[in-house]
């Protein structure tokens, strides 16, 4: 009899005062019961049952003991309860770790919420690499390749960068035409916030990568300064498309250098692995992949 048949042998044995009695509720015979119990207080060390040929009763150390163990089997019974819900439908607390251009998914994180509304989402945007497991993730978005045994990985459509301007600022300083001209231009740099590194533009001619040493009017550790700067005129901005699609539509921002920017960044859902994933786990990942793979 494993130790969790014997905490329940002990029990029982507690409420009817027999191992014969108690023999029968667990489908073992009563000395099986017995001898469950006389390891189990081997184990412990005490006595947890005074034995007489005409009853049995608690020890001091048995009432104390009898009432942790009903407290392990009220909690296993709470947690049964709850995997058999979550094993129904999604639903309960989703922890999830975002990169800082993850804002931009806020569509579709709201999306999943109404498809979704018994799913409570923690979102934590950061652009440091959290540790999925030991910091209780559910699950987590980010850019790139990432090579963890323990992981799980969906790979979705991914982005690349653009260089633009303000029609303003172009028509004063000039449209650059090759690498070089940059030079000369004001030039508006993502830092990472972790690492302090200034983003290297993906400049390429001839298929090589061009090294240009730009000069910056500002930096700044978030995508959002930056294109409120370029759009303000303040200079040109290497952003992710999808955060300047719709303004180069309307014309509030001009790419430049289009030919020379060379460059493609996978989004992936990483999510600890388990033959079997919670639904609300599941549910997110099909989501998310069926929107933006």
């Amino acid at each position: 009899m494993d130790h969790f048949g014997a905490l329940s042998a002990f029990v029982r044995t507690a409420e009817t005062r027999s191992f014969t009695e108690a023999g029968r509720r667990v489908g073992v015979s009563s000395s099986a019961v017995g001898k469950a119990v006389a390891r189990l207080e081997a184990d412990l060390g005490v006595r947890l049952f005074h034995r007489s040929t005409r009853a049995i009763t608690l020890t001091a150390e048995g009432e104390l003991f009898l009432e942790r163990c009903n407290r392990i089997f009220s909690e296993f019974e709470v947690a049964k309860r709850e995997l058999t819900q979550a094993a129904g439908k999604p639903q309960g607390k989703l922890r999830l770790g975002l990169p800082q251009l993850g804002m931009r998914l806020m569509p579709h994180l709201i999306a999943f919420q109404q498809a979704f509304p018994e799913v409570e989402l923690e979102l934590e945007f950061s652009d440091r690499l959290v540790n999925v497991i030991e910091e209780g993730f559910d699950a987590v978005m980010r850019i790139g390749d990432v090579e963890d045994s323990r992981l799980v990985m969906r790979k979705l459509n991914g982005y690349s960068h653009r260089l633009v301007a303000s029609p303003h600022y172009l028509s004063t300083r000039g449209v650059p035409t090759r690498p070089s001209d940059l030079c000369t231009h004001s030039c508006l740099r993502y830092r990472y916030p972790t690492s302090g590194k200034l983003d290297p533009w993906p400049l390429v001619s001839r298929g090589r990568q061009v090294s240009v040493d730009l000069p910056h009017s500002a930096t700044a550790n978030a995508i959002e300064p930056l294109l409120a700067m370029a759009q303000a005129g303040q200079g040109i901005a290497c952003l992710p498309d999808f955060f300047v699609e719709d303004l180069v539509a309307e014309g509030k921002l001009v790419p430049v250098l289009e030919r020379y920017v060379r460059d493609h960044r996978t989004f992936s859902i990483l999510w600890p692995s388990s033959r079997q994933p919670l639904p609300k786990i599941k549910a997110f990942v099909e989501f998310m992949t069926a929107r933006l793979a």
